[in-house]
């Protein structure tokens, strides 16, 4: 079995598929990609490696550590150990699809076997009457409520059955890379499911209402979880809604279709029958709130996965012309955002809680992400990117169709002359201004800067050139 995005051990199809009915032995290997090493943040690779070091103890020093390029080393070792299939969780992403199919092809004759992924309901399966994928979330998600989807697997294996690597001729281990930086929050699937539990214990029954609360934060940091696949999306929904009637036949597992070149299950397991749905009429409203949240991740890799263009380019291509920033100028204006230095408490405070802590809010993104892009006019993806270097909780389709969200090229209706602002946004979300005190301190202090703009000039001068697009 090959690890990538689905670092766990419970609630693991693929692992489950891999064990079989034959108990077969499994080795459970992952590759350290040099290309992504140097793509991703010092916080991404450190909550990277802490994760393979918890899933390495909790299979006994049995997890294979390689580095190199995976359709080089897939194929090596499925040889090295006569493997009779190789065993992974889908990948949609541009990049994932991409190196998935050239592993397959290096594979050869040996099958890789997808089975499950990263979301509840995975990207091309939810699609209009005419088989035409959603454009606007609302639609989307009623569609995605009636599908449904799988309660958790049964993937228990006995250590017995995971192979040792060090019997594994020339196997290429190599030791799991020290963390490059330390985290504000532990890595694992065992934390994963200790913070799962303290968040429905403490903050899901006012979860909807206080989830907007910068200070009282009541959200359930388990963003980075996710990413990395310490726990999976059907864990957290089956804490999120009531048990299907008695007798309900399930829904499929997600693993509706395989990497061009990989062999497609053909046992029930990736299909459903039409109309089934996992019942959510009994979740609290701050558990239908949440499970909206969960719609949101699978529907922005689902628009990724049919644009695949819309990683780094605008989704609405009418906007490619719009008039941005990029002169001298507007690097300052950059490196005082990147700083938390704009002279605006609220932008202040979301980016230096980013800074120390690989962190922010989901409300303040949102109000960060605005003025980047309507107050200082600078492209989304300059922000895109410095949110990925920073996150702990990178996500490549989330983090970039949500700054689209805030820059008005995506998906979304008509979202253009949406501008937040941020002193508004501020008397809001964070009256007492515990928030800004947190992480500013005294915003009459002597060395807290004066505004870089006029908030109100600059919304007249955004709505000026969305104006100026034909």
């Amino acid at each position: 079995m090959w690890l990538r995005r689905d670092l766990r051990l419970s609630d693991q199809p693929a692992l489950a598929t891999a064990r079989g009915t034959d108990d077969s032995s499994v080795l459970l290997c992952f590759v350290v990609d040099p290309r992504l090493e140097k793509s991703s943040g010092e916080r991404r690779l450190a909550f990277l490696f802490d994760s393979l070091r918890e899933l390495d103890a909790k299979l006994d020093g049995r997890l294979l550590v390689v580095r190199g390029r995976p359709d080089e080393e897939i194929p090596r070792l499925a040889q090295a150990v006569d493997a009779e299939a190789v065993h992974i969780s889908e990948d949609f992403s541009p990049f994932g699809r991409r190196r998935d199919e050239a592993v397959a092809e290096a594979l050869g004759d040996i099958p890789l076997e997808a089975t499950g992924s990263p979301y509840l309901v995975s990207p091309g399966r939810i699609t209009k009457d005419d088989g035409n994928p959603y454009k606007v979330f609302t639609p989307y998600f009623r569609r995605w409520s009636e599908h449904g989807w799988r309660k958790p697997a049964d993937s228990s294996i006995p250590g017995s059955a995971v192979v040792d690597p060090s019997e594994v001729k020339k196997s290429g281990r190599i030791k799991i890379p020290k963390a490059p930086t330390k985290l504000s929050f532990p890595a694992g699937e065992d934390a994963a499911l200790a913070r799962w539990a303290e968040f429905v214990d403490d903050d899901l029954a006012g979860y909807d209402t206080g989830r907007d609360d910068p200070a009282g934060d009541v959200t359930s940091r388990m963003s980075a979880y996710l990413k990395y696949g310490n726990i999976h999306p059907r864990t957290l929904a089956a804490d999120l809604t009531r048990p299907a009637p008695r007798g309900a036949k399930e829904r499929g597992d997600g693993a509706d279709s395989a990497p061009r070149g990989a062999k497609e299950r053909s046992d029930g397991a990736d299909s459903a029958p039409r109309g089934a749905k996992e019942r959510s009429d009994g979740a609290s409203r701050g558990g239908q709130a949440y499970l909206r949240e969960l719609a949101f991740r699978d529907f922005y890799a689902d628009v990724l996965y049919h644009w695949p263009h819309s990683l780094w380019h605008n989704w609405n291509r009418q906007f490619d012309d719009i008039a941005l920033d990029t002169d001298e100028k507007a690097y300052e204006r950059f490196e005082a955002w990147k700083a938390g230095r704009t002279g605006f408490p609220l932008v202040d405070a979301g980016m230096r809680q980013l800074a120390e802590t690989g962190w922010m809010h989901n409300r303040v993104r949102m109000v960060t992400a605005s003025f980047l892009v309507k107050d200082l006019h600078l492209p989304w993806w300059w922000g895109a990117e410095w949110f990925l270097e920073q996150l702990v909780d990178g996500d490549m389709a989330s983090n970039n169709h949500g700054w689209q969200w805030a820059a008005g090229t995506g998906t979304d209706a008509a979202p253009y002359f949406r501008v937040f602002n941020p002193e508004a946004q501020a008397k809001k979300f964070d009256p007492k201004g515990e928030y800004v005190r947190r992480w500013v301190g005294d915003t009459d202090a002597d060395d807290y800067p004066e505004p870089i703009v006029d908030h109100k000039t600059e919304r007249e001068e955004a709505l000026r050139r969305f104006g100026e697009i034909p």
